[in-house]
C-alpha cells in the first residue's frame, strides 16, 4: 500500500477529527508522524460518518434469475443527474431485459470543495434518487453498475484518491450493490445467466479504485486537443489491481457460452491521448492474454466515457481472434457533432463515425445463429450503427 504525501497526510487527519452534533469536524489535530495509507488513516473518521449520516438509496430493482436466456441487454454511461432524464424512457421502450449502467453514472465531482465528506458526490445521489425517470426505470428493469471518474468522485482519479473508500460506500449504499462487492475493495462482480448452451457472463471491471497515475506528456501549443497522456511501459503500474486481475482470471476459466465484459474506459482504441488501456500497453496486453486463454465462449466488450461512441474491432498482433467493443456515450451529455469528432479523431479500429449525439448502446443475442448485434441508438431510439458478428 502506497505511503501519504505530505498533502494527503494534513488531510487525513480528518480520521481523529470528532463530528459536531450537526456532522460538521471540530479543529483536527496535527498528524502524527507516521507512514500509513489514505484508507487507514480516513477509516476512523469514515467509521464514525456511517453512524451519523444518512445516505441516499436509489430504491427497489428486481433481480434477474438466474436461468433467464439473455436476447436483448442494454447499456449506456455519462448521465448527469442534474440534465434531462428522457433517454430511461427510450431505453425502456426497447424491452431489455437488463440495463448495464457502466460509469459516470452521475457528475458528483462537479463542485466539490475537497472535503473528505463529498458532499457533492452525496447530492448528485440525491437528486438521482428523486428523480421519477430514473426510479421508474429502476423498479422495471435489472441493472449491474460499474463507475468511472466522476461518480467515483475525482476527474481522472484512480487509487491515490485519497478519499475513494467514502465514494465506495455511498455507491454501494446508493445501488444497493450485492453481497460480492460489499465483501472486498473495488465495486468489480460477475453474474451467470442462462443454461448451458445459451449462458451469458456479465463481468463489470472497475478501472478506478486500484488505477495508477498515467504518465502526462508535456504541454505544447501545437498538440491536438486529444488528451494529456502518453503510453507508460512501467510494469509497477496497473488498471485492475493485482486482486482484481485474479479474480478476472478465476471468472474466465468458468464455463460460459458467451461473455460480456465491461470496462468504464476504452480498450481498443490507440486514437486518443485520453484516459483509454493504451496507456498502459503491458496492462492491455495482459487482458488480451487473459481474454486469450479464457474457457472457450463467444465475447463481447463494452465501454463508456468519451462523449461519443462507435463499434470498434482489431485482431491483437500474435492474435487468432478479433476482439469486438462496442462504446456508448453519453446518455444526455453530448459535446459536439458526429461530423467533427469523426474528423478529429480518425481511427482504424473504429468502424462506424465517432457518434457524438446522445446515445445507449443494445446488444442482442441470437443463439440460433450464435450471432451477436451491436447497436448504437439516438434519443428517438434511432439507430446510428449496427454490427453484427459470430462466434
Amino acid at each position: 500500500m502506497r505511503t501519504l504525501s505530505l498533502l494527503a497526510l494534513a488531510t487525513a487527519g480528518l480520521a481523529a477529527t470528532p463530528l459536531m452534533a450537526d456532522g460538521h469536524m471540530e479543529a483536527a489535530p496535527q498528524p502524527a508522524e507516521v507512514s500509513l495509507s489514505a484508507d487507514e488513516l480516513l477509516a476512523p473518521f469514515y467509521a464514525k460518518l456511517r453512524q451519523t449520516t444518512v445516505l441516499p438509496e436509489a430504491g427497489s430493482n428486481p433481480s434477474l434469475p438466474g436461468d433467464t436466456a439473455l436476447t436483448r441487454i442494454a447499456f449506456g454511461s455519462c448521465n448527469h443527474q442534474s440534465r434531462s432524464q428522457h433517454m430511461w424512457a427510450q431505453i425502456a421502450a426497447q424491452n431489455p431485459q437488463m440495463f448495464l449502467f457502466i460509469g459516470d453514472n452521475n457528475y458528483g465531482d462537479q463542485g466539490w470543495n475537497g472535503g473528505a465528506d463529498l458532499s457533492s458526490l452525496r447530492a448528485a445521489y440525491e437528486v438521482m434518487a428523486a428523480t421519477p425517470e430514473l426510479v421508474s426505470f429502476r423498479e422495471e428493469v435489472p441493472m449491474m453498475i460499474t463507475w468511472d471518474d466522476h461518480d467515483f468522485a475525482f476527474n481522472d482519479g484512480g487509487a491515490n484518491f485519497a478519499f475513494r473508500q467514502w465514494s465506495e460506500t455511498m455507491f454501494e449504499t446508493f445501488w444497493n450493490s450485492t453481497d460480492e462487492v460489499r465483501s472486498r475493495p473495488g465495486i468489480y462482480e460477475s453474474r451467470m445467466f442462462g443454461a448451458d448452451g445459451q449462458r451469458t457472463q456479465i463481468i463489470m471491471l472497475d478501472t478506478r479504485y486500484f488505477r495508477s497515475d498515467f504518465d502526462r506528456m508535456d504541454y505544447t501549443p501545437q498538440r491536438a486537443p486529444l488528451g494529456p497522456y502518453v503510453p507508460s511501459e512501467d510494469p509497477s503500474k496497473t488498471i485492475l489491481g493485482d486482486a482484481q486481475w485474479e479474480w478476472l482470471q478465476a471468472e474466465l476459466a468458468k464455463p460460459a457460452d458467451l461473455r460480456i465484459v465491461v470496462s468504464s474506459i476504452q480498450v481498443l482504441t490507440d486514437a486518443h491521448d485520453y484516459e483509454a488501456w493504451e496507456s498502459l500497453p503491458l496492462e492491455r496486453a495482459k487482458l488480451y492474454a487473459m481474454l486469450a486463454g479464457r474457457e472457450e465462449s463467444g465475447m463481447v466488450m463494452l465501454s463508456g466515457d468519451r462523449h461519443a461512441g462507435g463499434v470498434y474491432s482489431e485482431t491483437p498482433a500474435g492474435g487468432a481472434e478479433a476482439l469486438w467493443e462496442l462504446t456508448s456515450s453519453s446518455l444526455n451529455y453530448s459535446f459536439s457533432s458526429t461530423a467533427s469528432n469523426t474528423a478529429r479523431e480518425p481511427d482504424d479500429k473504429r468502424l462506424t463515425d465517432f457518434i457524438s449525439e446522445e446515445n445507449y448502446g443494445l446488444v442482442d443475442i441470437d443463439w440460433a445463429a450464435q450471432e451477436v448485434t451491436l447497436r448504437l441508438m439516438g434519443s428517438e431510439s434511432q439507430t446510428y450503427a449496427a454490427q453484427t458478428f459470430g462466434w
